[in-house]
């Protein structure tokens, strides 16, 4: 199912689902921040803070206790939209929801939401290193020799690609085997692997989290050792110039 506007054509049904997914989030983060307090927290509030502490630890094992802060809105945007989105695809009764063609489904059985994602990760990661070396960064693809020019850049390349097929694939997957499972034999044996696709997409939100955390804690160590030999070699220049 398609909307078009002009000449550009925009998958309807994803946008619906994805509209869900961020409804549904902040219509509970409106109620969890709507009464906050410092005493021990409860409902909704108490579920939000040990979301936060999650996602915050994601954030400082993997990018560093000094760099991680301004990331955990990210990294932590990230994980909640894909986990919702996972268990939404999962729990949500979406046949019942009808549409002019096809069905609504989880966000993340779309590739075209995958990719959004992870090429979103990808500008995260360079505007890192970007921010801490400049356009200097991009000499980390002829070290530690230019031989490995190629093979620096088609790994930059391949990141993106593995983290939205493996989101893609897993969940797609898990869908189909449910569906399968249903129609062979109802209500018994889909049980179990509804459980397991539970958990299957709980792993695969902290999977991605954790991976575009990674990727952005390497950036910006690779640009403050860049920074850093930047400076060294400045340095060397004024003392043999003296």
């Amino acid at each position: 199912w398609y909307w078009e506007f002009n000449n550009l054509k925009v998958h309807g049904q994803v946008f619906l689902a994805s509209w869900h997914v961020m409804g549904f989030l902040l219509v509970s983060t409106f109620f969890a921040s709507r009464s906050l307090s410092d005493k021990v927290p409860q409902g909704v509030q108490n579920v939000f803070e040990f979301a936060l502490e999650f996602i915050q630890d994601i954030a400082r094992t993997n990018i560093g206790e000094k760099e991680y802060r301004p990331w955990v809105p990210f990294v932590g945007t990230l994980f909640l939209f894909i986990f919702v989105s996972n268990w939404m695809g999962a729990l949500v009764p979406w046949k019942l929801i009808h549409i002019p063609e096809g069905e609504l489904g989880a966000p993340t059985n779309d590739v075209n939401v995958t990719v959004a994602m992870a090429l979103m990760t990808s500008a995260a990661y360079f505007y890192a290193g970007l921010k801490g070396a400049g356009l200097g960064y991009f000499s980390k693809y002829i070290k530690p020799t230019p031989v490995l020019l190629p093979l620096n850049i088609i790994e930059d390349f391949t990141k993106p690609l593995s983290l939205s097929f493996r989101l893609f694939g897993n969940i797609l997957a898990d869908e189909l085997v449910v569906a399968v499972l249903g129609l062979l034999v109802p209500l018994v044996v889909p049980l179990p692997a509804m459980l397991l696709g539970l958990f299957t997409s709980a792993i695969q939100a902290l999977i991605f989290s954790t991976l575009a955390a990674t990727y952005i804690g390497e950036a910006i160590e690779v640009g403050h050792e860049l920074e850093h030999e930047k400076h060294e070699k400045e340095e060397a220049a004024k003392a043999a110039a003296a």
